[in-house]
């Protein structure tokens, strides 16, 4: 297997685990204590970190002098939290569980921003690196499609326990795979003398680079959105006498976005940033058709023709922050994106548990209008204008990013 294909098989791994632990922890907090309510705050204690520990994973991961040793042992450390969640949670104290809980979650950067960043060094520039980013996109469909099926399985033929083992075997497996992946040295190419990017120098690249920032924060805004679609479908579907078909709609989704990722996200004539709006507009006008329409059936159509225009969009984020970071943040870049959108969903299915008393068809609307809204604002901030000077080391400062904006060779 080459250096890409066992990239795909360690990122798929470890997606599979993170996309796996949602339901894993509520349904093993539900058969140990009967309180679907203490998941749902070890659930939070395991989402809290990834927007505090994005640009510090970013920052260690480029400062690493031993790169395969910090992204192995990230994933180790996240395989290592899983498994002993899955022996804890419901029979230890919860203060401890609660700790595992955030200590797992701050590998959680690495398993997303931090993995897709690795791309660059080993696909060539070009379009083919372009369809890898394609390729490792529908990595995130697939898990996000096959991880809660093949834990409410393993929960229904075993129990809670060894479903969430069943994540922590396949997050150890990833970090295996990720030991036999090549990495590039972070310290070629750098300048002798020149200082080390600081933690605030992804922060200020997403916010100085036009592009970044436009893909940023359409992205993140969607994704308060997308973070109140699972809950606000369990609703609709209960709306329209099917109260166990929220699971078939998500799936719908999922299924589509794989399918939309694998199709629409391989279009590497597009223009990464028009295929950015044009996916935020068409998931929004899908989703608002599917807040009226008469049965589940209908429903879970629109629902997969949302996920087909949602597959593109994260293909094109990777295309445009690989394009734009500067080479000494890209890991921070890639890290804090990602970061934020899970951050953002975050707020969104906390949003929605307060709005959970409102039809669902409104609740639905005001998804697709966030989603109509982001790719709105994907326009205005995407515009050219005065471009902001370069910031100028003077010194040994290290809270900002030193390369000019515009399109880069990652």
């Amino acid at each position: 297997m080459g250096g890409f294909g066992r990239y795909l098989a360690a990122a798929l791994a470890a997606r599979f685990a993170s996309e796996g632990m949602a339901m894993a922890v509520v349904l093993l907090a539900l058969e140990r204590t009967g309180s679907a309510a203490y998941g749902a705050f070890v659930l939070t204690a395991w989402l809290a970190p990834h927007v505090l520990a994005a640009p510090l994973a970013g920052a260690a991961a480029a400062r690493a002098r031993r790169p395969r040793l910090f992204h192995v042992g990230a994933l180790a450390g996240f395989a290592a939290a899983v498994t002993a969640l899955a022996v804890l949670l419901g029979r230890a104290p919860v203060p401890l569980v609660l700790a595992v809980a955030v200590l797992g979650g701050s590998c959680g950067p690495m398993i997303t921003g931090g993995l897709s960043s690795l791309v660059t060094g080993l696909v060539p520039a070009g379009a083919g690196r372009d369809r890898a980013y394609g390729w490792d996109a529908s990595t995130y469909n697939a898990a996000g499609v096959t991880a809660p099926a093949a834990v409410s399985l393993a929960t229904a033929l075993w129990s809670g326990g060894p479903a969430m083992a069943v994540l922590g075997v396949s997050a150890a497996l990833a970090a295996a795979l990720a030991a036999t992946l090549p990495y590039e040295d972070p310290r070629a190419g750098r300048t002798a003398g020149a200082p080390r990017a600081g933690l605030g120098a992804g922060l200020a690249a997403l916010w100085r680079v036009r592009e970044l920032r436009a893909v940023t924060a359409a992205t993140t805004l969607a994704f308060v959105g997308i973070g109140s679609l699972t809950t606000t479908a369990v609703l609709l579907a209960a709306g329209l006498g099917s109260p166990g078909a929220g699971g078939v709609l998500m799936t719908a989704f999922a299924v589509g976005a794989l399918g939309g990722s694998l199709t629409l996200g391989r279009m590497t004539s597009v223009e990464p940033g028009r295929l950015v709006r044009w996916a935020l507009a068409g998931t929004g006008v899908a989703l608002a058709a599917a807040a009226f329409t008469p049965s589940v059936a209908v429903t879970a159509a629109l629902f997969a023709v949302a996920g087909v225009c949602d597959g593109p969009l994260l293909t094109s984020t990777l295309r445009i922050r690989a394009a734009h970071a500067p080479e000494e943040v890209r890991t921070q870049v890639f890290t804090l994106g990602a970061g934020l959108k899970v951050t953002a969903a975050s707020t969104g299915a906390a949003l929605v548990g307060f709005a959970a008393d409102a039809p669902a068809w409104m609740l639905l609307t005001g998804i697709a209008g966030v989603q109509l809204a982001a790719a709105l604002l994907h326009v205005l901030t995407a515009r050219r204008g005065p471009v902001p000077p370069p910031v100028v080391a003077t010194g040994r400062t290290e809270g900002s990013a030193t390369a000019p904006a515009g399109r880069r060779t990652p």
